[in-house]
């Protein structure tokens, strides 16, 4: 008998959190969304990747992860790292009780769509598998007051520094242009693409393309994660 198609008007969601507790308060609620679906559950990373590999076989690979970070064995944001790089669809959530900016960054740096904290309101934690779903970049509230101080700690020159073609390849950064994606896109070469992100990251005093796509988020220029 075949198994019946995974209804995609749905989210599927799966639960990753060392303490059962959480899990099932997380299950108990989104049950009675009525947009969601819960799929699967874990207790530690490695666990979460063997669930979801079951679950993608099986033709009905999660849409969202809620992962958390601080677990026995293998931590949540390597399994991020290596969720994010085995399935495209699979978009992961960091929900953690932590909010320093390094952990932050280590997450979002990793692959994760978003950053939520365990004392979220139970509807910012539904519009952010919302937001997650359609490829956007959920963040805490007191997440993304985290990041603007981070940000705008001494280090950086700030966006007055950059050009108007940097602004333009910073945004574009955001939305999740590769370097020859951006050359295309600009009708420059892939050398000076290069050039401009180097630019950008050296004078706004930032390590990565993921910090520099937060830091457009966080001045405004961005408001959406780049789609799978």
């Amino acid at each position: 008998m075949t198994a019946p198609e995974p209804d995609e008007s749905r989210i599927r969601v799966a639960l990753v959190d060392d303490h059962a507790v959480v899990r099932r308060g997380l299950r108990g609620y989104l049950e009675l969304v009525e947009d969601m679906d819960i799929v699967g559950e874990a207790a530690d990373g490695q666990a979460a990747l063997d669930v979801v590999a079951r679950l993608a076989a099986e033709g009905r690979a999660p849409h969202v992860v809620l992962m958390d970070l601080l677990m026995q064995g293998m931590d949540g944001v390597t399994a991020t790292r290596l969720l994010t790089q085995r399935y495209d669809g699979v978009a992961v959530v960091a929900m953690t009780s932590y909010s320093e900016a390094h952990r932050i960054r280590g997450a979002l740096e990793a692959g994760a769509a978003g950053y939520l904290l365990k004392d979220a309101d139970a509807d910012e934690v539904v519009n952010g598998i919302r937001r997650a779903h359609r490829g956007e970049m959920p963040l805490g509230s007191a997440v993304s007051r985290q990041l603007a101080r981070a940000f705008s700690a001494p280090g950086g020159a700030g966006l007055d520094s950059l050009t108007a073609r940097e602004r333009e390849v910073l945004v574009l950064v955001a939305a999740g242009l590769s370097n020859r994606e951006l050359a295309n896109r600009l009708s420059i070469s892939e050398r000076t693409a290069r050039t401009h992100v180097s630019s950008i990251l050296d004078k706004l005093g930032l390590r990565s393309r993921t910090q520099a796509a937060l830091y457009a988020i966080q001045e405004g220029l961005a408001p959406a994660r780049p789609g799978p």
